[in-house]
């Protein structure tokens, strides 16, 4: 049996030619169906595919690093070669777009408001600050990978429902002042074996979830 590498949780894709061999719907399907262990034979049964079909996009898939062998064994007369998806979920880097990614926000120029500095309320500049955050987060997190090493990160994620466009304005301000007062308190540029860290605080409306199908009032036939 090959040794095998523990399957990831998420893979971040930032080759524009993974991504583009990712991104075919019935690669896509062969990718959810590997979340387990299969085959050619176990795979083209999950997606309705032909055996045939299914073997030409494995090979494309494990070229490019997507699939990884798990074992190759004996059946009828052949080798049955079992592999699994390089990760259980994937998302696509803002690389993949090459001169047409979102830039650095801090970059001089980059999502400012006229005549002033960066406009930290508007929704480009927070999809700005996620896309940097997705870029570099999963190129510490393969670098550390190659290390042997985990990555210390830190992510707070709750929800908060406000009663007034004021009170929302109030929380900001609140909030602003403490992290504020927090950062200053621990920040040291002095000790020599001190590392710098990005701290990201966003909010953004949640989404509201897409409406269920009204069932059909209509008699069977």
């Amino acid at each position: 049996m090959a040794g095998i590498t523990p399957v990831a949780e998420i893979e971040v894709i930032a080759v524009p030619a993974t991504a583009a061999v990712a991104l075919d719907p019935v690669r896509a399907s062969i990718l959810a169906a590997l979340a387990q262990p299969g085959s050619a034979t176990t795979v083209a049964a999950a997606v309705g595919e032909t055996r045939q079909k299914v073997n030409y996009h494995l090979r494309l898939l494990e070229a490019h690093g997507l699939v990884r062998l798990v074992e190759e064994r004996p059946r009828r007369g052949l080798t049955e070669r079992v592999v699994v998806a390089s990760a259980r979920s994937y998302a696509l880097s803002p690389e993949v777009l090459g001169p047409s990614a979102a830039p650095d926000p801090s970059s001089p120029g980059a999502v400012c408001a006229p005549g002033a500095g960066p406009d930290r309320h508007s929704s480009a500049y927070l999809l700005a600050v996620a896309a940097r955050t997705l870029r570099e987060v999963a190129d510490l997190a393969r670098r550390a990978a190659g290390a042997g090493r985990p990555l210390a990160t830190l992510t707070i994620d709750t929800e908060i429902r406000f009663g007034s466009a004021a009170e929302r304005a109030a929380f900001t301000a609140e909030l602003a002042a403490a992290v504020t007062s927090i950062a200053a308190r621990y920040h040291d540029e002095s000790t020599a074996n001190g590392r710098w860290h990005r701290l990201v605080v966003a909010a953004h409306p949640r989404p509201n979830p897409s409406p269920r199908p009204v069932p059909s009032t209509r008699p069977t036939p």
